[in-house]
């Protein structure tokens, strides 16, 4: 079944918003955002060293999720989260990795207490 715009069902809608947060420079300037009101384009090329071409095609992409909002004065960019919900999820986010983090450096570690392996020689000896 094909939907319309109005008409897509909201899980595509949700997913649709994970498509706009799916890049770590995406990511990185949510945050920069997320930690001031408001940042100059000339700001964000610093804070992330990106170039003003691939800034811009962020940036884009974010507008077009609807995750940041723009406003020209002057010669001058600034955005902002278009809404406070974007840094809470992105705390819950790093909340989340730190607890994905933790599980695996636990796992780690677990690997020392696995029992030896013997080595069995070459890998020619085993095909005898």
């Amino acid at each position: 079944m094909v939907f319309g715009a109005e008409e897509r069902p909201l899980y595509e809608i949700k997913a649709s918003l994970f498509k706009g947060l799916a890049h770590p420079y995406r990511i990185r300037i949510l945050e920069i955002l997320a930690a001031s009101d408001e940042v100059s384009v000339t700001q964000m090329m610093t804070d992330t060293g990106l170039e003003a071409s691939h800034l811009s095609q962020h940036l884009s992409v974010l507008r077009r999720y609807h995750l940041v909002a723009s406003e020209r004065r002057g010669s001058v960019v600034y955005y902002r989260l278009a809404f406070a919900q974007v840094a809470d999820l992105l705390r819950v986010a790093r909340l989340l990795l730190a607890e994905v983090l933790s599980a695996s450096q636990h796992q780690l570690t677990s690997v020392d207490s696995l029992p030896d392996i013997p080595t069995i020689g070459s890998v020619s000896e085993l095909n005898r």
